[in-house]
């Protein structure tokens, strides 16, 4: 696990619950890996009271799941908080995309969304998940930021963590074409141009609804990361934990 806390001005708390959320987002950190609250400090040089602070926010927004006296594991993939996240990020995002779609600035942003994707293309021929991944998300926080609300983004952030985790899952394992989210994009793109707000909703629904197709697929293929599935793995994990934080 890398240590690089980074720097700047947010707290020593913020900088580990970053590190982790991003770990575990990414499948750094697989579901039902057990985290030790001392080995963890050990290995970053600090006390354990910013890791267990950190730990709970995890906990809070359903990142991984605190047994007391037992230990710490990052939390399964379960279907309700994919299901929601992606409920509230397309209620955000649509509204978000038909604001855009009515600016008489669009042109803007259109040409910036179409360099984006452009990256995606390349980097979609590279075979570059990661890369592709963030110009993902960059093309989605220039519509946020282009809708005039300041910090709308960092509101949406949040709330697409488990949609996030589920994404990655689906892009290193059975989204085989990548073509088809750059089609998507540029469908969006497209009614954004034209000034047309409900197709340009429409576009972004239909984008935002794909991740929930693979999920069954992906419960067949990684049983062990979902809730239930996990049962004996978990009972190990936490023992584990246990004995390193004693």
């Amino acid at each position: 696990m890398s240590n690089d806390l980074g720097r700047g001005k947010s707290s020593l708390t913020d900088r580990i619950h970053d590190l982790l959320r991003d770990q575990i987002v990414s499948f750094e950190l697989k579901p039902f890996h057990a985290i030790s609250d001392k080995k963890l400090a050990e290995k970053i040089g600090v006390s354990r009271t910013p890791v267990r602070e950190a730990l709970a926010r995890l906990a809070a927004r359903g990142l991984v799941d605190i047994y007391p006296q037992r230990g710490t594991v990052v939390s399964p993939l379960r279907r309700i908080d994919l299901e929601r996240s992606q409920f509230v990020r397309e209620a955000l995002e649509v509204g978000l995309v038909q604001r855009v779609a009515a600016l008489d600035g669009r042109f803007e942003l259109t040409r910036k969304l179409r360099a984006e994707v452009a990256l995606q293309e390349t980097f979609a021929e590279l075979g570059d998940d990661h890369r592709f991944y963030t110009s993902d998300e960059d093309f989605h926080r220039l519509i946020a930021t282009y809708a005039g609300l300041p910090g709308i983004w960092e509101d949406i952030g949040p709330s697409k963590i488990h949609m996030d985790r589920c994404r990655h899952l689906t892009l290193a394992t059975v989204e085989k074409d990548v073509r088809i989210i750059t089609d998507q994009h540029n469908a969006i793109i497209d009614a954004i141009e034209r000034g047309d707000p409900d197709t340009a909703a429409e576009a972004m629904r239909a984008h935002l609804r794909r991740v929930l197709q693979f999920v069954d697929q992906l419960m067949e293929i990684h049983p062990e990361y979902f809730e239930g599935t996990g049962a004996a793995t978990l009972a190990v994990k936490l023992e584990s934990a246990a004995a390193a934080t004693n």
